[in-house]
């Protein structure tokens, strides 16, 4: 068996795997050739190819799935594969990508290149084969590094190998360093890698200054004068060092000072003699024909794309940039690069975007010593002072510059002015300002004597630069047609990983609050471009443009999504504000007609309202279509007819005779509104101002055509995909903000300092003692809580308690034993307060912890005073993050599945609710589902209802009586106001005062100063006189008459203090009364909704709750309003994009500079699913799909595993448990009668089951990415029918499968083969059987639990039905992140559909596999078993019968079919039901009375049947065939019916779907 990697420390780092096509060469000999007529690679290709045979041979056995122990090395086979197999002489392609696929499969490096390396011996054709290795790891985004752990130095000497190969006297070819690039850039990738960095991390030291030129050195010197002692102490340093070794000190032998500059100054020389050739003989080897003759080479052209993403990585992070930037400034390399052929060059596109962006970040607003950003203030100071030398020193010494040194700033930091006049300068008199002057540059550059470079080098130096702040306000917030079809930018969905792109990436660190907005804003912006230019390639061809007899564009087809414009006009331009260039807004009024529509669509169109994004295009098709071959070499714009591309907003609708429609202002009154007249409708949009600024420049400067003239088409999305804007609004608005996170967060948000900073336990203000309320059940409960602590118990004053009850109270010591630690092997999270709590936990003797339990005071008289209770019994860990979660700070909690995430994360509200009763908490999680879940379990706290407030879309599917939305809201607190104030007039009548004092809120705040709260002392007086008289309270107690109508009496007069206590508690509830009427008093004061609305949400809701893409809609409304919190809990977060997390914390304007937020609590699993990011290249290129969650874990952040679940059975969590730390089971799990029971029917509690070709097929895929397999949708569904006929019930079975094609396909076998039996109809969750029946089943139906993998995270069922789908390659299910959600949603039964040969040899998936192949591979059954009630045990297989295949489940199937028809006909027969057999018979599912006592006795424990399902006894009937001479009438339907359920058709079920959800298995 081989080993398995992948479940240590560092796996958690590259997850993410896909597949991609990959071209073949056809020049390799048929049997190395792994397809030869398709694109991807299968199984039994790769186990017949030749490289598997020789790794067969010398390190692994593929048949018997066991790793050979690793031999000695045979350099010649290692050559022989690498020259052969690895090594590619010309082309664009840096490696044979099939060829390292099968090696990867094989574990090459695994097995053999890593167990033989001798960083002494080992040849150069060995390393750059494992160079090889861990570049395709890289790109397949699975983990690279963890199985070089196991010889840790080893590891490291192997990575100064590879600094060392370039030293070797072996020249490296173009492909080997490109290759050798991309494997610096991955390890720059993997800086919190603790090897890694150490190593590359030296190369970037300040040593690197050594091969500074001599004035460049003395600028940066001058400028960091703190420096200059730093520099003085490594040069002695390493005096002393060399000293010791009897050498002299010479710095530029060190491979730290020149290893980085020789690769820049060979990028250079690449750059200008290597990329273009005029040798004909090359068009054989891979160049591009340019138009004037010369050859592009392919692979030069990658290696400089290559380059420039190397050193934008190297700028974009503060430890590799603060020294490496001089050097690039030295060298000159942005201006060497702009005046290079290829950064002009047609085919340099995509490396002129790279220098653009590397120009960005070289002169990025920063001080790269301290790392604070720089204000747009101290940078115009910067460029004025460096302008103003520079004058001062032109007009002392460059006479010729008198003119320039005379001319005030604003006409000279322009390019064109300052070009102009440096131009009358000679090339001598250039040359000797700008080296030795200026010394910009070393006179010994080679490029020091060109004219043109000289310029441009002074001319980048001192020209005034557009702000970042300007940059992005100046950048329009639509896409254009431009932006949507660059591939650099937007690539198309197949990215294999092979190129760079020009495009940003999410790092673990970033340089400034700025950068990483910025990053993503330009992120967010593209994605969301894919997505429109998906949705215009979908709806526009259903348009069917033509041009008509007139010459213009006309339409005979229709699209739902979009419209011909009827007229099109600009309806207001206003002028710039002041500062500005762009418009302050421009208006337009479009016309549409809806006559051709259906009233469903007509509908969606008259349903827009204000803020909606709609898009105007104009298209213009060709004259005559375009051939075949013509548009396959086409792009989609010139297909499709596409000229322009503009968004626009939405602002009002009118219908045909000028009526406003949709109204959200109020100018129209509720009844006054009338429905929409005639068939046109005019809409007014608001243009961006940026675009229309840009477009209208174009058309002055350029002659352009005038494109708002064109429009002819109005396009509209799908509301839930069109809030782009809104979120990028609120990006850009923190951009123009000074955007102030948290002290306490910001350099860890950064990604710098001290990972432990922000944990509790280094943190100010804590709480130094937390009342825990009902957290825990009892004195045992918190004993065990504490395993490492003595628990001492005392009472409030301070003695010991010998019978402790809850509540608890605990002083909290300042370092608590079983903190959380980052993960192991990660030595940057051990910090000193990590080491100071292990040397706590090695003393021998346990320390003490005071606990403090107390009696609680007398809630009120009355049930509903009485406080909700917690019966969760927490776990240690839960506990702790409980108690991390109370205390400021960050608290990280990991939720594997099943742990109570959100029980621990509604405790840790509930405790902070009672602690810091006047904080406001901000909840915020990526679906709305979770929202309810969490909110759903708040309200069974001791939390009250009226400071609950929930805010978005879902809160209608929150599943309780209370109405938690805003309006809901407001309306219970006037609700309550009235019937308060009923409770004040009987208070009052009770006192024999007039009634008239609950006539507002205002009078009976002042009844309860004047008569209830002074009669309240009286008493209080008179009883301290009185303590002697048992029965003082029941007699003189002021509100007796009031508190009468209790539901027990409510003093007894036997004891004193008893009763005092009771009346103590009849004025707390009085006393809470008074205060609910002072809070509903603003209601009374505020008489609109919105006002009254507003005011709950930012002062009266203690604990608001939203979804982060409500969060980052309306944020500007929250600072419009002053909305403040203190704490911020995030479910999910492992699930939300960066940005979308980051917009939740800063929803609120800071107080005095200073931010307000206390608490950061997140919560996730970055074992599951991330964010869904629906373009590949913005996933596996920029890392998009990171989340805050994620990159904190990898930086060595602390966080609390929770280490016991709840969910499923102990068998089947070991099929996914391996993936954590330490995650056991809880008590219930293996205990619980339910996990004992073994599942009825079945021989097996989980089981992969094998399924051949059905019909000579496997997989399908009638469109790309939309896989389907017919015979796993068959077999699947006869399970499924299986089980209903035994009785299961539909709400307790998912099926979920890993393709949406899958998914419809399933749908439609379910459609032919469920639906019309009214006791089997489709899986449904929470819906009556009948009704699911009677509604049918569409892929619409939102409560069938038919679905994907993606789409069910944070769900679970009894018993699950998974499809994996592939044949031919693993696919996404390689990412073992999609691997655990699928094996984890089971609590009772799983069953996996698959091909077991393909599965059972992937690498990442081998720790669940092993375990699934340990049991048959084929299902299963319990035939003896009838019904879904057995008194079998887990372990207990039974009879069993080993289903040999689809066919036969379908006979199976087919059989129980025939016995329930015929059980059916007998009660027809026996009049207990007058319905024709073949009708639909509700009454038969449901269990007649004669069957319910027999059914009740059998349950004890089972799983219960529902209503819906078949009886018990009536099936125990059918099994011993006394229904066997009833005869059964039924239709032909019904025969119709049982004949295509046993053969299994079910027609063409390869259904049509919309392409945009084809490409990725779930949105």
């Amino acid at each position: 068996m081989p080993t398995v990697y992948g479940t240590g420390a560092y796996d958690f780092r590259r997850h993410r795997a896909a597949e991609y096509p990959a071209e073949v060469q056809s020049d390799r000999p048929p049997e190395q050739n792994p397809s030869s007529n398709s694109s991807s690679i299968t199984l039994d290709q790769i186990q017949r190819d030749r490289l598997t045979k020789i790794a067969a041979a010398n390190w692994t056995t593929r048949t018997t799935g066991v790793t050979k122990p690793p031999g000695k090395v045979n350099p010649e086979l290692v050559k022989e594969i690498y020259e052969t197999e690895l090594l590619v002489k010309s082309g664009r392609k840096t490696v044979p990508l099939q060829r390292v696929m099968i090696l990867e499969v094989s574990q090459y490096l695994e097995n053999y290149l890593w167990p033989n390396f001798d960083p002494e011996i080992s040849t150069f054709e060995h390393v750059m084969s494992m160079i090889l290795m861990i570049n395709e790891k890289f790109r397949e985004n699975v983990a690279a590094w963890i199985c070089f752990y196991d010889r840790k130095d080893v590891f490291r000497r192997f990575l100064e190998r590879v600094l060392k190969l370039k030293q070797e006297e072996r020249v490296m070819s173009i492909a080997e360093k490109t290759n050798y690039l991309l494997f610096m850039i991955n390890a720059f990738q993997s800086l919190e890698d603790e090897v890694v960095s150490e190593t590359v991390l030296k190369l970037t030291s300040m040593q690197l200054w050594h091969c500074l030129s001599v004035g460049r050195f003395k600028m940066e010197l001058s400028l960091n004068p703190d420096l200059i002692k730093k520099w003085k102490k490594i040069n002695e340093k390493e005096v002393k060092k060399a000293s010791k070794r009897g050498e002299r000190f010479d710095p530029s032998s060190m491979l730290e000072v020149k290893f980085l500059r020789n690769l820049v100054e060979e990028f250079l020389g690449i750059l200008d003699s290597e990329v273009f050739s005029t040798n004909q003989s090359d068009q054989e080897n891979g160049m591009i024909d340019d138009a004037f003759g010369l050859q592009i080479d392919a692979a030069c052209l990658l290696y400089c794309e290559r380059f420039m993403e190397f050193l934008i990585d190297l700028l974009s992070q503060l430890p590799t940039r603060r020294f490496l930037r001089p050097v690039v400034a030295d060298l000159a390399v942005v201006s060497k690069c702009h005046l290079s052929a290829l950064y002009t060059h047609e085919k340099g596109r995509l490396f002129a975007q790279l220098v653009d962006l590397l120009q960005f970040y070289e002169g990025f607003e920063i001080d790269d010593h301290i790392g604070t950003q720089l204000s747009d203030d101290n940078v115009l100071l910067a460029h004025y002072s460096r302008l103003q030398a520079f004058q001062l020193l032109a007009f002392k010494k460059i006479p010729k510059l008198r003119d320039l040194a005379l001319s005030n700033i604003g006409s000279i930091q322009k390019r064109a002015d300052l070009s102009k006049k440096l131009s009358i300068l000679s090339p001598e008199d250039l040359q000797n300002v700008v080296c030795r002057k200026l010394k910009l540059i070393s006179y010994d550059d080679p490029w020091s004597g060109r004219v043109d470079f000289l310029i441009e080098v002074m001319v980048s130096y001192f020209e005034k630069r557009q702000s970042q702040k300007e940059a992005i306000n100046a950048l329009p917030l639509y896409p254009n047609e431009q932006i949507m079809w660059d591939e650099s930018l937007v690539p198309s969905i197949n990215y294999s990983g092979e190129g760079c792109l020009a495009l940003p990436k999410l790092n673990l660190q970033f340089l400034t609050l700025h950068d990483y907005l910025l990053r993503n804003f330009n992120l967010f912006r593209l994605e969301s471009t894919y997505e429109i230019r998906e949705d215009i390639q979908e709806a526009v061809p259903h348009l069917h443009a033509y041009i008509n007899n007139e010459g213009d564009t006309a339409f005979r087809g229709w699209s739902r999504m979009a419209v011909p414009i009827k007229e099109f006009r600009i309806a207001k331009v206003q002028q710039p504000n002041i500062g500005e260039v762009k418009p302050a807004s421009v208006t337009a009024n479009v016309t549409f007609s809806i006559s051709s529509y259906r009233a469903q669509v007509r509908s969606e169109w008259n349903s827009l309202k204000e803020h909606d994004v709609l898009f105007l295009l104009s298209i213009r098709p060709s004259f005559e279509p375009l051939s075949t071959e013509e548009a396959s070499k086409s792009s989609v714009p010139e297909r499709i007819g596409l000229q322009f591309v503009r968004g626009c907003e939405v602002i009002e609708m009118r219908d045909e005779d000028g009526t406003l429609m949709n109204d959200f202002t109020g100018r129209i009154k509720r009844d006054e509104w009338k429905p929409p007249k005639g068939e046109l409708r005019t809409i007014t949009v608001a243009l961006d101002t940026a675009q229309y600024y840009m477009d209208v420049g174009d058309i002055a400067e350029k002659g352009s055509e005038d494109v708002y003239g064109t429009f002819n088409i109005l396009m509209r999305r799908k509301p839930k995909e069109n809030n782009f804007k809104a979120i990028l609004e609120s990006i850009r608005d923190l951009m123009n903000e000074s955007c102030i996170v948290p002290d306490w967060l910001h350099n860890i948000f950064l990604g710098y300092g001290n990972p432990s900073a922000a944990q509790w336990t280094n943190m100010p203000d804590l709480l130094d003692k937390v009342d825990f309320k009902d957290t825990f059940l009892s004195a045992d409960h918190l004993t065990e809580s504490f395993p490492d602590y003595e628990v001492c118990f005392v009472s409030p004053d301070g003695v010991e308690n010998l019978h402790p009850r809850p509540p608890f109270r605990i002083k909290l010591p300042k370092i608590l034993k079983g903190n959380p630690v980052a993960l192991p092997g990660n030595t940057k999270s051990i910090t000193s307060g990590m080491m100071d709590t292990n040397m706590v936990d090695s003393v021998s003797e346990k320390e003490k912890l005071i606990v403090e339990a107390y009696v609680p005071p007398d809630p009120g008289p009355y049930p509903q005073d009485q406080p909700k209770q917690n019966s969760v019994r927490f776990t240690p860990t839960q506990v702790g993050a409980i108690i991390s979660g109370v205390q400021p700070g960050l608290t990280m909690v990991v939720g594997p599945p099943g742990t109570g995430k959100t029980d621990t994360a509604v405790q840790i509200l509930n405790v902070l609710y009672h602690n810091c009763p006047s904080q406001r908490t901000l909840i915020i999680t990526h679906s709305n589902q979770a929202l309810n879940d969490l909110f759903e379990k708040i309200m069974q706290r001791d939390v009250p209802a009226r400071y609950l407030l929930r805010l978005g879309q879902g809160e209608q599917e929150l599943a309780t009586d209370l109405d938690f939305s805003r309006q809901g809201r407001v309306n219970a607190m006037l609700v309550r106001r009235l019937e308060l104030l009923q409770e004040v007039e009987r208070l009052a009548r009770s006192l024999q005062l007039p009634e008239d004092v609950g006539y507002t809120c205002e009078t009976a705040g002042y009844f309860w100063l004047l008569h209830v709260y002074s009669r309240w002392e009286q008493f209080l007086s008179a009883c301290t006189q009185n303590r002697d008289k048992t029965s003082f309270v029941k007699d003189r107690f002021p509100f007796n008459e009031f508190f009468s109508n209790t539901p027990h009496p409510v003093f007894t007069g036997h004891s004193f203090e008893k009763d005092m206590r009771v009346a103590k508690g009849c004025f707390r509830h009085l006393k809470t009364m008074f205060l609910e009427i002072e809070e509903c008093r603003a209601f009374e004061l505020l008489k609109s909704t919105a006002d009254r609305a507003n005011y709950l949400m930012t002062k009266q809701a203690k604990i608001v709750a939203m979804t982060c893409t409500h969060a980052a809609l309306k944020r500007k409304d929250f600072l419009q309003l002053g909305f403040k919190y203190d704490n911020l809990l995030m479910e999910e977060s492992a699930q939300i994009l960066e940005i979308e997390t980051f917009i939740p914390m800063l929803l609120q304007r800071q107080e005095d500079g200073y931010a307000r937020l206390k608490r950061c609590i997140l919560i996730g699993d970055h074992h599951q699913l991330p964010p869904v990011v629906k373009n590949m290249a913005f996933q596996k290129y920029s890392h998009m799909d990171q989340s805050l969650f994620t990159r904190f874990v990898r930086l060595g952040i602390p966080y609390i595993e929770l280490n016991a679940q709840g969910r499923a059975r102990p068998n089947i969590a070991k099929l996914y448990n391996w993936r954590y730390r330490d995650l056991g089971d809880l008590p219930y799990v293996r205990d619980g009668d339910i996990f004992h029971k073994a599942n009825a029917g079945f021989s097996y509690d989980y089981q992969l089951v094998d399924v051949p070709d059905y019909r000579d097929k496997g997989e399908s895929a009638p469109s790309p990415w939309f896989y389907q397999n017919e015979g796993e949708a068959e077999y699947l569904v006869s399970v499924y029918i299986y089980m209903r006929l035994l009785g299961y019930p539909a709400s307790k079975i998912s099926i979920l499968t890993t393709y949406n094609g899958q998914k419809l396909l399933i749908r439609d076998v379910i459609n032919k083969r469920c639906v019309p039996y009214d006791f089997i109809g489709p899986p449904s969750k929470g819906i009556k059987s009948n009704d699911t029946y009677k509604m049918g089943f569409s892929s619409s139906f939102p409560n069938v639990e038919v679905t994907t993998v993606d789409k069910f995270q944070g769900q679970q069922n009894d018993f699950i039905l998974l499809s994996l789908v592939r044949t031919r390659f693993v696919g996404h299910l390689r990412d073992v992140r999609r691997l655990i959600v699928a094996m984890s949603r089971a609590r009772l039964g799983m069953y996996v559909f698959c091909r077991r040969s393909l599965f059972e040899q992937c690498y990442e998936l081998q720790p669940t596999f092993q375990l699934l192949l340990k049991r048959p591979d084929r299902l299963g059954l319990n035939l003896d078993e009838v019904t879904s009630f057995t008194q079998r045990v887990v372990g207990d297989t039974g009879r069993i019968h080993l289903s040999s295949g689809v066919y036969e489940m379908a006979y199976i199937v087919e059989s129980k079919m025939h016995q329930v028809q015929q059980a059916r006909g007998m009660i027809y027969q026996y009049g207990q039901n007058p319905a024709h057999p073949g009708q639909v018979l509700p009454a038969i599912d449901a269990h007649v009375s004669a069957d319910k006592d027999k059914l009740k006795s059998k349950q004890s424990g089972d799983v219960p049947i529902e209503e819906g399902s078949i009886g018990d006894a009536l099936m125990e009937d059918v099994s011993k065939g006394e229904t066997e001479n009833v005869v059964v009438e039924s239709d032909s339907k019904d025969d119709t019916q049982m004949k295509d359920l046993s053969n299994g058709e079910t027609g063409n079920a390869l259904a049509e779907t919309d392409t945009k959800d084809e490409t990725r298995m779930e949105e």
